[in-house]
């Protein structure tokens, strides 16, 4: 890429730009402050250089993976990721009862405060991992000291 000459004109060709590398290691740290859930369920999410990031989830040995999709914001990765993990732990709880048959929204409602209060505050734990705030040290999550 650069300059190419076509039919006598020289083009001058831009470089385009899809994620930038600041946006790119807030992304990084996101990835890394969701680890668990791709432990947990089929999903992962890969480092696509310049692209961006891409979420892969729902693999089938036969096709491949059943959804893909490309993130070039932190912001948009971290809420999608969230909405991912709430989503299951949603399910998990409802499994077996009537809420069960209830949009995630209204199960969220239906829980006891206590278990609403505890996945308030897992999405303030992401949000502080994906910020560099907290590391994991033998099985204990522990604060960070700022240097």
């Amino acid at each position: 890429m650069g300059n190419e000459k076509v039919r006598g004109l020289k083009i001058r060709m831009k470089k385009q730009v899809y994620i930038t590398i600041k946006e790119h290691k807030k992304c990084q740290k996101v990835v890394k402050a969701y680890e668990e859930l791709y432990k947990e369920e089929d999903t992962i999410v890969l480092d696509a250089g310049k692209y961006g990031f891409v979420k892969l989830q729902y693999y089938n040995k036969t096709y491949g993976f059943d959804s893909f999709v490309t993130f070039t914001d932190s912001k948009e990765l971290f809420d999608d990721l969230w909405k991912d993990w709430l989503n299951r732990q949603l399910l998990a709880l409802s499994k077996g009862t009537p809420m069960a048959e209830m949009e995630y929204e209204e199960i969220f409602q239906c829980l006891p405060a206590q278990i609403q209060e505890k996945l308030i505050k897992k999405k303030i734990y992401f949000e502080k991992r994906a910020k560099g705030r907290v590391s994991r040290k033998k099985g204990l999550w522990k604060r960070r000291k700022d240097k």
